[in-house]
């Protein structure tokens, strides 16, 4: 039996863990979520070649399609953070040639999230506490003061807004917002078993702040209280009970990787 705090160390031991990003970035400006480019990615990628080498394999192969060598360099170097940070959880995503969309969609998400605190916060947090409103709704102005109230003078106006520009862009494109016109409504992606199932075994093997029942990445997609203790209990290949303010969970498979090798 496993206990729910992330003080419970994944097997391998502390120095196994990999952990979410903490320190704020400025990628986001130049890649939003990179769905498409991200499964291009995991398509093609091998961990064993080196960086050097894997922007020019990349280039001469089009991974991407047409694009330059130097955004071509520049999405490699985004994904290292978004994906090779989490070995494991690659070598899954390199394997798993039957996603379909929609858990391709909030995996993305959520690993934008994992390599982006200001993503994460955004999504999280802000849009979170936005549902509870009335009228739960946003545009560029309101993303725009959240950004500045923030991050106070840390960053030019001009970058503000392009920050609230992305902010919304990825949040549309995990299926969190409504697209383009503002103001944007406040959606709830799909969830897949099988993505519900990836995040929870990715996360006890991860350093974050939060529970595997309180966290941002299940609060971005609605995933809370009773709706998400009834896809817990529904969820195969996990055993999940709650007594009061305890949680508990059993699991069928150690780790990642062997949850993927005996389902996908």
């Amino acid at each position: 039996m496993e206990a729910v705090t992330i003080a419970t160390d994944p097997p391998g031991g502390p120095a196994a863990r990999a952990s979410e990003a903490t320190e704020v970035h400025t990628r986001i400006l130049r890649l939003a979520l990179g769905i498409e480019d991200s499964r291009a990615y995991w398509e093609h990628v091998d961990p064993t070649v080196l960086a050097a080498e894997r922007a020019l394999l990349a280039f001469e192969q089009r991974w991407f399609g047409s694009k330059s060598l130097e955004r071509v360099r520049f999405l490699l170097s985004s994904f290292v953070h978004r994906y090779d940070t989490f070995p494991e959880a690659l070598g899954v995503l390199r394997r798993w040639s039957s996603m379909d969309a929609s858990t391709r969609q909030v995996i993305c998400h959520w690993h934008l999230q994992l390599s982006d605190p200001l993503y994460r916060r955004f999504t999280g947090r802000f849009l979170v506490e936005r549902r509870a409103l009335r009228d739960p709704k946003v545009d560029r102005d309101i993303v725009l003061r959240w950004v500045k109230n923030e991050f106070p003078e840390r960053w030019s106006a001009a970058t503000c807004v392009q920050f609230a520009s992305k902010l919304l862009s990825a949040a549309s494109e995990a299926g969190l917002l409504s697209p383009k016109r503002d103001p944007r409504a406040l959606l709830l992606p799909k969830v897949p078993e099988l993505a519900l199932a990836y995040l929870l075994h990715l996360l006890r093997g991860v350093r974050f702040a939060g529970t595997l029942t309180e966290n941002p990445y299940l609060a971005s997609v609605g995933l809370v209280d009773g709706f998400l203790d009834q896809r817990l209990r529904a969820l195969p290949g996990i055993q999940f009970r709650r007594m009061a303010h305890l949680t508990e969970f059993e699991w069928e498979a150690p780790t990642l990787g062997a949850w993927a090798e005996a389902t996908l």
